[in-house]
């Protein structure tokens, strides 16, 4: 038993939105939430500006687990979760080998049941990722596939593309696509523009995201299916002109969602100017017109869903030549910390939106608004809680955070009828 001491619920479904309550927990479920609650023989948690949300989920983590555990494994990508106050993860099927059978699937599942984080698979399109031949989507989603996509691949096919959204759609499953033209990306390594140009190296044009959604938003039309769930999700999006595409095809009723990544609202292209590979990632960082579109669509709604894009890499693959370097940082200790810093949009309901009902709704889960009898899936943080990232739990160090101070930090996080201190 559990009782949890004056804490303002942050939760725009739940009836105590915006109130400081008193939460009593028994047995994973919440079974009292009220002022000046007793229960002697609880367990107490209690602190100043306390805010309590459902717990955070973030809907892309490359935990490179079965394949390249010297980077990452299951067990401490979980960790890692933790601290950063998530109590569900997705992870993408860029593994070796991938997530694109119903063996690698169960061994996911498996590794990760006695996690405190609960893991949801998200199961490759294409065998082995590699845009080639279709993967028995339909037994992958009884294995437990809570998503399809290639991950950190396109789709590039238009064939495959289309047939998926066709198969997904009978399945109740969302078809999950990162926009690039890899035709137009080839050997680039940062936004296509006057940083580019000046430090001589090869961009990546805003354009290569743009035509991709514009494709696979023409052949979400041409399906002709309606649905009040998203059933086409843009993983990653980053430039003013995506926004604008997404934001017309809410406004057409097409059932399509999308994110991005949190540390795509911290920098500029200009960060590039040392070349440090901490910063290199894909899509790369932009211009300031592009984030100030990426604020307007998460305040219109516009953008679903905040995401860490957690990529950890190890030395051997970032302490080289900026051009040599793997795209990529970890992201899932820092994700809300960033998006809740630079935020001067937001309000703090929305801000947890994006990291909690959005998500759910997407990848079709359970929703856990607090409220009496709902389970205790939870997380507890202080949006006003500077505090300097100088650790981390991931195998992997490549963040531009690390030793930059942040504000807004989870606390505490409950899932699956435990309770575990985040840092």
């Amino acid at each position: 038993m559990l009782l949890i001491r004056s804490v303002k619920i942050i939760d725009s479904r739940s009836p105590y939105n915006g109130q400081t309550k008193d939460i009593l927990v028994e047995n994973g479920q919440i079974t009292q939430i009220g002022d000046q609650l007793d229960a002697p023989n609880a367990e107490l948690l209690t602190g100043n500006n306390w805010h309590i949300s459902s717990g955070w989920v973030d809907m892309r983590v490359s935990s490179h687990d079965p394949g390249h555990e010297h980077k990452e494994d299951l067990t401490t990508a979980c960790e890692a979760a933790v601290v950063g106050g998530f109590t569900e993860i997705a992870v993408l099927p860029n593994t070796q080998p991938a997530l694109d059978s119903k063996n690698t699937l169960v061994y996911v599942k498996q590794k990760a049941s006695e996690q405190f984080v609960t893991v949801h698979p998200i199961g490759a399109v294409t065998k082995g990722c590699e845009g080639k031949d279709f993967t028995e989507m339909i037994d992958l989603t009884y294995a437990g596939a809570a998503a399809f996509s290639d991950g950190v691949h396109a789709i590039q096919n238009t064939h495959i593309f289309l047939k998926s959204l066709q198969y997904l759609q009978q399945v109740n499953r969302v078809l999950m696509n990162r926009p690039e033209d890899f035709d137009l990306t080839v050997f680039g390594q940062m936004n296509e523009g006057e940083f580019s140009t000046l430090l001589g190296m090869r961009g990546i044009p805003a354009i290569a995201e743009e035509l991709m959604i514009m494709r696979d938003l023409k052949l979400l039309e041409y399906v002709g299916i309606k649905s009040d769930t998203p059933l086409l999700h843009f993983s990653t999006i980053s430039t003013a002109n995506a926004v604008a595409l997404i934001r017309q095809a809410k406004a057409q009723q097409l059932p399509v969602s999308c994110d991005i990544a949190a540390h795509q609202i911290a920098f500029e292209d200009s960060v590039l100017a040392d070349f440090d590979t901490n910063y290199k990632v894909n899509p790369p960082f932009r211009k300031q017109e592009d984030i100030d579109a990426l604020w307007e669509g998460l305040a219109d709604g516009t953008i679903d869903a905040v995401v860490s894009d957690h990529n950890p890499q190890d030395e051997e693959a970032k302490n080289l030549e900026f051009d040599l370097a793997e795209f990529g940082i970890i992201g899932l200790e820092t994700a809300f910390a960033v998006l809740n810093t630079y935020n001067t949009t937001l309000s703090i309901e929305q801000l947890v939106d994006k990291f909690t009902y959005r998500p759910r709704t997407i990848l079709r889960l359970p929703t856990h608004t607090i409220a009496e009898g709902n389970s205790a899936n939870l997380t507890i943080f202080d949006p006003d809680l500077e505090w300097v990232f100088a650790n981390t739990r991931s195998k992997s160090k490549n963040s531009p955070f690390l030793e930059n101070r942040l504000k807004g930090r989870a606390l505490y996080v409950l899932n699956r009828n435990k309770v575990e201190k985040c840092g």
